[in-house]
């Protein structure tokens, strides 16, 4: 399990969407606030981005043992990465209420966008090893 590769990047990914439940994506100030106070937004801001980061970061991590059954730990792998994009435009929907020229990215909102990279690397690694694994029954 933990001699492959992908193993890796599923724990990286799980561990950076565990982390972006902590860390700011961007932060401004609403549109409809009368009090000038910073927003950080960031995968706890509410109910929807919670579950979207919660659901793709523990798939991930689930995925890790699903090492024996590896066309489900591919399908598992992309339907995480697939809720980690969709996380993603959730965040820009989200700035949309928020004053466009008092609003900014934060530095630590690169997190997100490595999440999809991480699990495409996964995915990539786990259908390498299919492709082995198929090479190999077929000589035998």
């Amino acid at each position: 399990m933990i001699q492959r590769i992908q193993t890796i990047w599923l724990l990286i990914a799980g561990a950076l969407g565990l982390t972006s439940l902590k860390t700011s994506f961007f932060m401004g100030h609403r549109i409809n606030d009368a009090t000038k106070t910073n927003v950080f937004v960031n995968g706890s801001y509410n109910i929807l981005l919670i579950t979207a980061t919660t659901a793709f970061a523990f798939i991930a991590l689930i995925a890790i043992f699903m090492y024996k059954n590896r066309k489900m730990q591919l399908k598992m792998t992309i339907i995480s990465m697939l809720i980690s994009i969709g996380t993603i435009g959730l965040y820009f929907w989200q700035k949309q209420s928020f004053i466009p020229l008092e609003s900014s990215i934060t530095l630590t909102a690169i997190i997100s966008p490595a999440i999809p990279v991480f699990l495409f690397l996964a995915a990539r690694n786990i259908w390498k090893d299919e492709k082995l694994v198929k090479s190999v029954d077929r000589l035998r």
